[in-house]
């Protein structure tokens, strides 16, 4: 099974027992960002987690052996058209270099890792309009000199 065919079969299964991601990652005691990015094929997952996405969400061990696979991160070069996915492409495009400049000053010159890194999503209820709030959280790795 590729991961094309695993997301489909994990979507399904998510859907068909109406879940949400919080409530996956709550009930397997994962972060539901990391969840969502393994169940979409942006993440391996370790044997263990495989199998307990597998079971909880009743697919087949096809499945847990698809999302055990290394994924090959690539998604569409061109500039995105779902809005939502657009905003934070525009968020990187309008302060991408604020937030370069910034964590330079703050850290020196390197990179935030994607690697060593975790995510959350968290909703901030306002009488004017409830908030997202997006926490990455990534290891800081200096360029070196040799």
């Amino acid at each position: 099974m590729d991961k094309l065919a695993m997301t489909d079969a994990l979507m399904a299964a998510k859907l068909a027992k109406g879940l949400s991601w919080e409530t996956i990652g709550s009930d397997l005691n994962m972060s539901p960002v990391w969840v969502a990015s393994a169940c979409l094929g942006m993440n391996s997952a370790p044997a263990e987690k495989a199998k307990a996405i597998a079971e909880y969400l009743e697919v087949g061990p096809e499945v847990a052996t698809a999302l055990e696979v290394y994924p090959t991160k690539v998604w569409d070069q061109a500039v995105p058209t779902d809005p939502l996915i657009y905003r934070l492409y525009e968020v990187v495009g309008v302060y991408g270099e604020t937030l370069k400049q910034v964590i330079q000053e703050k850290f020196g010159d390197g990179i935030m890792s994607a690697i060593d890194f975790s995510m959350e999503v968290d909703k901030i209820e306002d009488p004017k309009g409830d908030r997202v709030l997006l926490t990455l959280n990534g290891k800081f790795l200096p360029y070196k000199s040799w």
